[in-house]
C-alpha cells in the first residue's frame, strides 16, 4: 500500500502522512536543536523529494496539491489576520502605515529594477513578479520571531508588513497581469482595470461581511461552544472561495480582512480561538513548507544562469534595505529597529506559490522568459530562508533588540518571600521582574533594586509593556489561590506549560478542592503553600544559590543541610527550572541550586545573651 516498488508511487494517505510527519518532525528538531525550523523543513522536502524520490506531490498526491496549497496559504493569513489587533499598534502605527503605503509600491519598482537588469527578465514579467516580491512572508516570519525572541516593537512591524504586504503583493501581481493580458491579447484596458477594481471591491466586502457574521454570531450566542471553531472555518473557506470566484488571488485579501475583523471584535472567546488556529496554522507551514520543497525541479533550476544569483543579491542586499530604510524615513522607529526591519525580509509559502502560477500564465500568454519567474521564485525563498534563519538573532542581539540572552524568571506577587527570592536569582545574574497591582507590595523590591511592573500581569498594559520573550519562566505566588491559579492557566500557552509555577494552594490534597491538571502551575519547593513560604521567611530563613561540583554534590549538600528546601536548578546556560519533586532531582553537572535555608544556629554565649 504504501510504495509499490522502489520507485514507485506512495498512496495519497500515505503520501499526507509523510508530510505531516517530515514538518512536524522537522520542528521538533529545529526546537531540539535551536536551529531555524523553516530551514530544516526545506532540507527534509528536498531530500525526500528531487534528490531520492520517494515523494512527489504531483505523482502521489496528484491534481489536489495546487488547490490544498491555496487553501492552506488561506488559513494561513486569516490566521494571521486574527493576530493584528488595532490596539497593539500604538507608537508603531506609523511605522507600519509607511511600510504597506510607502514600502509597497517602492519595493515594487526596485525589485521589478532587480529582475529586468539582475536577472535579465523581460518587463512584462519583471512587471508581474516584481508585484509578487513585495510579500515579505507571514509563513516565514513567525517561526522565526519564536525562535529569535525579539523584542516586540521590532517584531510586531515584521509581522504586520509580512501579513498585510501579502495579499497587496498577491494584488499587485494580478494587476500587472492584467496589464500584460491587455496588450499580448484583444482585452481591453478598461475591462481589465473594472475586473480588478470589482474583485478588490468584492474581496474586501466578503471579507468584512465574514468577519463581521462570525463576530455578530458568536456574541449574540447563536452558535455553540463547541461549534465555533468548525464555524469560522467553515465561513473562512466560502469566504475565501467566493472571492476567488471574482478575482483570481482576491482571496487571500479576503480572508485577511475576515481574520482583522474578528481580531478586533472583542469576544470573549477569542484568545481560545486564536490558539486553536495558531496550531492548525504550525501544522499547515510545515505541511505547505514540504510540498512546496518536495516539488523542486532540478531541471528548472538549470536552466537558470548566474544572473540569477546577481538578481538574488539586488533584492536582499539592495531593494529590501533601500525600500524600508526610504519607508521609515522621519518616523519615530529607532534606528537599530530600522536596521533590523532592513536586513530581514524572508519570503515564503506567498511568493512560491503565486509566482509558480503566474509564471505559467505569463508563459501561456507567449511571453517567452514566463518560465522562470517560477524558479528564480524558489532560489530566492531558499536562500532567504536559510540567510535569515541564521542570522536574525545574531544581528538582533547585536543590536540589543532581543529579550536578553539569559533566560529571565517573571514573579507574580510581591511579598517577603519573592523579593528574598528575586534578591537570591539577581545575584545569580537570573533577569528578574516582579509584578503586582498593589504599589505597597512592592516596596521591598524597589529598595532591593529588583525590576517591577505595577498593575495586573494579565491587563493589556502589562502585554504593552513586558517584554514577553525575555521571561522564560513565570511564578505565581501571591496571596490569592485563584489568582495563582488564573495566571498560571492563562501564560501557560504562551511561555510553555512546563514552565509555569505556582505556590501549592491551601487544601490542595482534598478532593472537594483539587482542580484538573490542565489548570493551574506546578507546584515547586516541596509542594509550600503560600503561608508556609511566608512564614519561613519570618523566621529569619533565607534564599541562597550555591554552586555544585564534583567536589561537592548534591549528596553533599543534603548532609550539611538536612533541613535546607530546594527551590530550582540554574545551568551553566543560566537556564532555570523549578522542582517540582526534590526526590527526582537531578541538578545539571556544574549548575547551581537555590535553596531555603534555615537560620544559622546560634553560639551559646549569644543565646545567653
Amino acid at each position: 500500500m504504501a510504495i509499490e516498488t522502489a520507485a514507485g508511487a506512495l498512496s495519497p494517505v500515505t503520501a499526507i502522512a509523510l508530510v505531516g510527519a517530515l514538518g512536524v518532525g522537522s520542528q521538533w528538531l529545529a526546537w531540539r536543536l535551536r536551529l531555524p525550523a523553516i530551514v530544516l523543513m526545506l532540507v527534509a522536502g528536498v531530500i525526500v523529494g528531487p534528490v531520492l524520490g520517494l515523494f512527489d506531490p504531483q505523482r502521489d498526491i496528484g491534481p489536489l496539491t495546487q488547490p490544498l496549497i491555496a487553501l492552506a496559504v488561506a488559513v494561513i493569513l486569516f490566521e494571521g489576520g486574527l493576530t493584528l489587533e488595532f490596539h497593539g499598534l500604538k507608537d508603531r502605527a506609523r511605522g507600519v502605515r509607511r511600510l504597506v503605503f510607502v514600502g509597497a509600491p517602492l519595493g515594487w519598482l526596485l525589485s521589478a529594477l532587480a529582475l529586468h537588469f539582475g536577472a535579465g527578465l523581460s518587463w512584462e514579467s519583471s512587471a508581474v513578479f516584481g508585484g509578487i516580491l513585495i510579500v515579505t512572508g507571514p509563513t516565514v516570519i513567525a517561526p522565526l520571531l519564536r525562535q529569535a525572541r525579539l523584542s516586540r516593537r521590532p517584531a510586531a512591524l515584521l509581522q504586520w508588513e509580512a501579513i498585510v504586504n501579502d495579499p497587496i503583493g498577491a494584488l499587485a501581481a494580478v494587476l500587472a497581469f492584467e496589464v500584460v493580458q491587455v496588450l499580448y491579447t484583444a482585452t481591453t484596458a478598461g475591462a481589465a482595470v473594472t475586473e480588478f477594481v470589482l474583485g478588490i471591491g468584492i474581496a474586501t466586502a466578503l471579507g468584512f461581511a465574514g468577519g463581521f457574521g462570525v463576530a455578530q454570531s458568536f456574541r449574540r450566542a447563536k452558535v455553540p461552544e463547541y461549534m465555533k471553531v468548525p464555524v469560522i472555518f467553515a465561513a473562512l473557506l466560502a469566504v475565501f472561495a467566493a472571492s476567488d470566484a471574482f478575482l483570481h488571488e482576491s482571496g487571500l485579501l479576503a480572508v485577511t480582512v475576515m481574520g482583522i475583523v474578528i481580531a478586533n471584535s472583542d469576544l470573549p472567546s477569542f484568545t481560545e480561538v486564536r490558539r486553536f488556529k495558531e496550531h492548525a496554522t504550525i501544522l499547515l507551514v510545515s505541511g505547505v513548507f514540504i510540498l512546496l520543497a518536495a516539488s523542486l525541479d532540478f531541471a528548472a533550476l538549470g536552466a537558470l544562469d548566474w544572473r540569477a544569483g546577481l538578481f538574488v543579491a539586488l533584492v536582499v542586499l539592495v531593494a529590501r534595505p533601500v525600500t524600508v530604510l526610504a519607508a521609515l524615513m522621519f518616523t519615530d522607529v529607532p534606528v537599530k529597529e530600522r536596521v533590523l526591519v532592513a536586513t530581514t525580509g524572508p519570503r515564503g509559502v506567498v511568493l512560491v506559490a503565486v509566482a509558480g502560477l503566474f509564471g505559467e500564465r505569463l508563459a501561456a500568454l507567449g511571453v517567452a522568459d514566463g518560465a522562470l519567474v517560477g524558479p528564480l521564485a524558489f532560489v530566492l525563498v531558499a536562500v532567504s530562508v536559510v540567510l535569515h534563519g541564521f542570522t536574525l538573532g545574531p544581528i538582533a542581539r547585536a543590536l540589543g533588540l532581543t529579550g536578553g540572552d539569559k533566560p529571565g524568571v517573571l514573579l507574580v506577587g510581591g511579598n517577603s518571600f519573592t523579593v528574598a527570592l528575586g534578591e537570591a536569582l539577581q545575584k545569580a545574574e537570573v533577569p528578574v521582574l516582579m509584578a503586582d497591582p498593589n504599589p505597597t507590595h512592592l516596596r521591598a523590591a524597589w529598595k532591593s533594586g529588583l525590576k517591577t511592573f505595577y498593575g495586573d500581569v494579565l491587563s493589556d498594559a502589562a502585554e504593552d509593556r513586558i517584554e514577553m520573550v525575555a521571561y522564560t519562566t513565570v511564578v505565581a505566588a501571591t496571596d490569592n489561590d485563584a489568582y495563582n491559579t488564573l495566571v498560571a492557566t492563562d501564560l501557560a500557552p504562551e511561555v510553555g506549560r512546563a514552565n509555569v509555577y505556582q505556590v501549592a494552594r491551601e487544601k490542595s490534597d482534598s478532593a472537594r478542592y483539587s482542580l484538573p491538571a490542565s489548570l493551574g502551575g506546578r507546584a515547586f519547593g516541596q509542594k509550600q503553600t503560600f503561608a508556609a513560604f511566608r512564614s519561613l521567611i519570618w523566621r529569619d530563613w533565607t534564599v541562597r544559590v550555591t554552586k555544585l561540583s564534583e567536589e561537592f554534590t548534591l549528596d553533599d549538600w543534603r548532609a550539611t543541610n538536612p533541613e535546607g528546601i530546594v527551590i530550582a536548578t540554574i545551568a551553566k546556560s543560566n537556564e532555570i527550572r523549578f522542582v517540582v519533586d526534590d526526590e527526582t532531582l537531578e541538578p545539571p553537572k556544574g549548575g547551581r541550586i537555590v535553596a531555603l535555608y534555615p537560620p544559622e544556629p546560634q553560639s551559646a554565649a549569644a543565646a545567653a545573651r
